[in-house]
């Protein structure tokens, strides 16, 4: 029997990436997981506020993403904090490995999603925003609000 996408395949989204970063290009990225991760995934129990993506002998390592040991777990479940390799094509980390030196740039987690009852994360290339540039999105957003809100009367 096939695997399914449940309803709602998103697990946890990165609202900060998108206030403090401009997103240059995204990537979609399999992850290993250990022991009890999928479970702890499954109950939503991620934070990724701190994450991002280094680059190290070839392999893409996702560093400082919190994912919540499993409650009904035994002696055998996984560490909260620890560094988890991403499953990339060769192709895609020489060109995140390449972006990396530039100034600015990093690569962070946008969120985790199950898809074909996988657990998936979307990656972006970033640079970073400057404070004027937070405020002006901050005035775009609040903008686009009134005139919904106004629409809506």
């Amino acid at each position: 029997m096939p695997r399914q996408t449940p309803a709602d395949p998103v697990l946890a989204t990165n609202k900060k990436a998108f206030h403090n970063y401009h997103i240059i290009e995204r990537f979609e990225a399999g992850i290993e997981l250990v022991g009890t991760e999928v479970k702890s995934c499954r109950d939503r129990a991620i934070v990724m506020n701190e994450g991002y993506v280094t680059i190290n002998n070839g392999q893409a390592w996702l560093l400082n993403v919190h994912i919540a040991v499993y409650g009904f777990g035994n002696r055998f479940n996984h560490v909260a904090t620890q560094k988890r390799r991403l499953l990339l094509h060769h192709n895609e980390i020489l060109k995140l490995a390449q972006w990396l030196g530039q100034k600015g740039g990093t690569i962070v987690p946008l969120k985790f999603y199950l898809k074909k009852g996988l657990v998936k994360v979307e990656i972006a290339y970033c640079q970073g925003k400057t404070h004027g540039d937070q405020r002006e999105t901050l005035r775009r957003f609040q903008s686009d609000l009134e005139m919904r809100r106004a629409v809506k009367r």
